[in-house]
């Protein structure tokens, strides 16, 4: 709802920062060439001296960023976002301010912009049950660090959505929606996500 009610440039950085766990000071440092552009993989140096890493993107969010480089003609050393974190964090708040007076909901301004990084990292130890994974995957030195971000929300019940592939085009298809290969079914491939 964030997302979908933001402008482009703030849609734009709310995605990537729930796609990617990138802080956000990490976030408005980015250059083109840190973006893959056929592959859709960020590939980012950490603030706070954790590890380097590479996080794919969805194709929704690649297109956006498309849009954005080309419609503001940013050349492939230029940073992506001329503003700074505080500045960032400051559209985040306003915007957050504005759908919790439009809505009457006063629950959606506890929504931090921290919260896109904790939401990424409760997601993708959800989905691996790899710790060490999910901690390179923040950036961070310490375990510890990242056992705190994945013990904050509760990701519900264990269903799934079900997929059959029947051909090459059509799995490719399923893994870029999110689905991820669980077993050959005769010359089928069955694929799940979860709801």
């Amino acid at each position: 709802m964030l997302i979908a009610s933001a402008y482009p440039n703030l849609a734009l950085k709310l995605s990537l920062s729930k796609e990617t766990g990138l802080r956000p000071v990490e976030l408005v440092a980015l250059r083109v060439k840190d973006v893959d552009l056929e592959k859709g993989i960020v590939y980012q140096a950490t603030a706070k001296h954790g590890s380097a890493r590479a996080v794919k993107i969805s194709r929704k969010t690649l297109e956006m960023l498309k849009v954005h480089i080309h419609k503001k003609n940013i050349g492939v050393n230029s940073r992506l976002f001329h503003q700074t974190s505080a500045q960032y964090a400051k559209s985040y708040r306003n915007l957050r301010k504005a759908i919790s007076e439009k809505l009457k909901n006063p629950s959606i301004k506890t929504i931090r912009l921290y919260d896109f990084r904790h939401f990424f990292a409760t997601k993708l130890y959800h989905e691996t049950k790899d710790i060490l994974y999910v901690k390179t995957q923040m950036g961070h030195r310490k375990i510890s660090t990242t056992l705190r971000y994945t013990q904050l929300v509760e990701m519900g019940d264990d269903s799934y959505i079900v997929k059959i592939a029947s051909s090459i085009e059509e799995f490719t298809v399923l893994l870029e929606q999110g689905f991820e290969f669980v077993s050959d079914y005769g010359e089928h491939k069955v694929c799940r996500k979860r709801k």
